[in-house]
């Protein structure tokens, strides 16, 4: 009788093998050590791609997770397959985007990002080829774009596996709570980030799953 096995593929292969060589590499961190023992290994999250994702960073600023979900959904709504090319967002009037729940400035960023796309200013596609200092530069260049938006793009878009966002308070809460640091002694965290490089996206997951927590920002 033949074997029902599945048979992984090389890319589920390479992934699969990239994520145990990260455990085995943070699991020289005690305190990673018990992190991993105790949770359930995070996944990776989904991507819509580079232009979705980046639209949906943008409208789900200073926002709850579910607010910034129902906000998203509606603007997705606006398009027949909810897979909106940059020329079909700049179709839409100011009037349709803000109706959606987005506001003046978002609206401003959204479009202004669909514009330097359309007109080939900005190349979203050659971010995947760049290093990770790179993508930042060129994302934090667009308006509305700011460091921690470009390292979430990092982590969950580009699938980068060195990411640690300082200016993310999920992840400095965690550590806080973990290594015993104040959340606000950035330096003090970094050293610990540092620990784990260079799989600190992998670690980054498992500190928002210690706290059930999703990526936010402290920006103001």
């Amino acid at each position: 009788m033949a074997s029902d096995r599945r048979i992984p593929t090389p890319a589920a292969d390479t992934a699969h093998g990239a994520e145990t060589r990260a455990v085995r590499h943070l699991s020289g961190d005690p305190v990673m050590a018990e992190l991993i023992a105790t949770l359930p290994p995070p996944k990776p999250g989904t991507s819509a791609g580079l232009y979705i994702d980046l639209i949906d960073a943008i409208a789900s600023q200073q926002l709850s997770v579910r607010a910034a979900a129902s906000i998203m959904d509606r603007f997705l709504d606006l398009f027949p397959d909810r897979r909106p090319t940059p020329e079909e967002v700049l179709e839409r009037s100011d009037e349709e985007l803000r109706a959606v729940g987005l506001s003046r400035p978002k609206v401003r960023y959204i479009r202004g990002i669909a514009e330097a796309i359309s007109s080939g200013e900005f190349d979203l596609e050659r971010l995947h080829d760049l290093p990770d200092d790179e993508v930042i530069e060129h994302l934090t260049a667009l308006k509305g774009v700011g460091r921690w938006t470009a390292e979430m793009l990092l982590i969950f878009s580009l699938r980068r596996p060195d990411v640690f966002s300082l200016g993310d308070l999920g992840l400095r809460n965690a550590v806080a709570r973990h290594y015993g640091v104040d959340r606000d002694d950035h330096e003090a965290i970094r050293a610990i980030s540092e620990r784990w490089s260079p799989h600190r996206s992998t670690a980054s997951r498992y500190l928002w799953a210690s706290l059930a927590n999703t990526p936010v920002s402290d920006s103001r």
